[in-house]
C-alpha cells in the first residue's frame, strides 16, 4: 500500500514539472504573435509612426557618418 501511494505521488510530481515548459511555450507564442502583429503595422504604414521611425534611425545614421569623418579630418 505505501510502496503504490509513494508511486503515484512519484507520477503527480512528474505531470506536475511538465506543466512548466507548457507555460514557456505559451509565452513564447504569445510573443511571436505579438512580434508577428508589429511587424505587419510597419509594413502595411509607409508613413505615420513607421516613417518617424525610420526618419529617426536615417538621422542618427548621417549623424554618425559626419562625425567619424569630422574625426578621420582632424587625425
Amino acid at each position: 500500500m505505501l510502496r503504490r501511494l509513494l508511486k503515484n505521488n512519484l507520477r503527480w510530481k512528474r505531470r506536475r514539472r511538465g506543466d512548466d515548459g507548457q507555460a514557456i511555450t505559451e509565452y513564447g507564442a504569445i510573443l511571436a504573435f505579438v512580434a508577428c502583429l508589429i511587424a505587419l503595422a510597419f509594413a502595411s504604414t509607409t508613413s505615420g509612426f513607421a516613417g518617424a521611425v525610420s526618419s529617426t534611425f536615417s538621422t542618427v545614421v548621417n549623424q554618425l557618418n559626419d562625425m567619424c569623418q569630422q574625426a578621420a579630418a582632424s587625425s
